[in-house]
């Protein structure tokens, strides 16, 4: 009887972390659903990440922020700026490099941006058309379908694709878990009759 008790109350110690772990799988789907627009045609809109590495008193950043700035109002439901101030900030320097060092370039100043699978890096006035239309280009395609370095690179920072597999490992781990303590206490309950 102590052996049954021994194993009942060992699996209620490895049920706890499961179900925090279930809850907060089930947060993370609810954000996910709410997080995403949904059009007339039912697909998810989400606006195009577009990354804006800059540095505090660049005078070409303070152009790409003010043309940003300006189309905002016609574009701006098309896109989100994800900005990373670089020169007083080292994380969000090596981020950039390691960035760039993904999509095989070298970032050599700010600013550094970033849509789809496109870069600028500076900014003029001839790059105006260029960004427009990698904006729209990617906005026309399928979110699941888009092309998003911070997917492919782990940064800490955006959760990204690797999170979610050892979210998987973790799952399949505390069922094995949780499976061989109830196949202990059946064993144990069978030896006891």
């Amino acid at each position: 009887m102590k052996k049954i008790k021994f194993l009942l109350v060992l699996l209620l110690a490895f049920m706890i972390p499961f179900a925090v772990f279930a809850e907060g799988e089930e947060a993370e789907a609810s954000e996910e659903v709410t997080s995403a627009e949904v059009t007339d045609s039912g697909k998810s809109s989400k606006e195009v990440n577009l990354y804006f590495f800059r540095g505090e008193g660049c005078s070409h950043c303070a152009e790409a922020e003010a043309w940003f700035k300006s189309i905002e109002e016609e574009y701006g439901e098309y896109f989100k700026i994800v900005d990373y101030e670089t020169w007083n900030d080292a994380d969000n320097a090596e981020l950039m490099q390691t960035v760039a060092k993904a999509r095989g370039e070298s970032a050599d100043g700010v600013p550094y941006i970033i849509i789809g699978n496109q870069s600028w890096n500076g900014f003029a006035a001839d790059y105006e058309d260029e960004i427009l239309a990698a904006i729209k280009s990617e906005f026309a395609k399928d979110p699941a379908d888009r092309y998003d370095i911070m997917e492919l690179i782990d940064t800490g920072k955006t959760g990204g694709k690797e999170a979610k597999s050892n979210d998987a490992l973790a799952l399949i781990i505390i069922i094995l878990v949780v499976g061989g303590i109830c196949f202990g206490i059946y064993k144990a309950s069978q030896s006891v009759n």
